[in-house]
């Protein structure tokens, strides 16, 4: 039979000592004296495993904001490790589909109908994405050809461009938590 215990302390301050990059908990237990704990920071990739960096990345490219941004890159790789890889060494939506192996082709207007019609080897379109943005209420279709092109709007890679800034920053945000 397995025994439990439980330990009750009272609330600790916090402080923080930046000089060595740790969160510092300092206070003391009711019968034990004073304790010092320290839960160090993570500064990926150095502190963190892959692993960790990878949870993370997927957890915040699959929050609501990032679904467009999504869909598109789970249609150009497969291999989360590189998709990972590729998002956090780009700094631009272009850069980010030349990492994945693709090149950008932009169109003054994709017509969603049409290209879904033209899907498969004969059409040359691998995937159709029609992204819809309700907030600005503007359509932002993207194609994946079967050419290792993309072919988007300047609008659209603009948006995308954006939607990768805000990726970039919320997911070294999650990484930058401690464990």
């Amino acid at each position: 039979m397995a025994a439990v215990v439980v330990v009750v302390a009272e609330a600790v301050p916090i402080a923080i000592n930046r000089s060595r990059r740790m969160d510092c908990i300092e206070g003391t237990l009711s019968d034990r004296g004073p304790i010092s704990l320290y839960s160090h920071m993570i500064s990926p990739p150095a502190n963190m495993g892959v692993d960790a960096i990878r949870r993370n990345f997927e957890r915040v490219l699959s929050r609501e904001p990032f679904t467009g941004l999504k869909a598109i890159v789970d249609s150009l790789s497969r291999d989360r490790g590189a998709l990972c890889e590729a998002v956090s060494g780009a700094n631009s939506y272009e850069e980010l589909l030349a990492k994945l192996g693709y090149r950008i082709t932009l169109t003054k207007q994709i017509h969603v109908q049409d290209a879904f019609t033209r899907v498969g080897p004969a059409g040359g379109i691998k995937a159709v994405l029609p992204y819809y943005d309700i907030p600005t209420q503007r359509s932002l279709p993207t194609l994946v050809n079967f050419d290792s092109t993309v072919t988007t709007t300047p609008e659209s890679a603009g948006f995308f461009n954006k939607m990768l800034a805000a990726l970039r920053t919320q997911s070294s945000a999650e990484n930058q938590k401690p464990i």
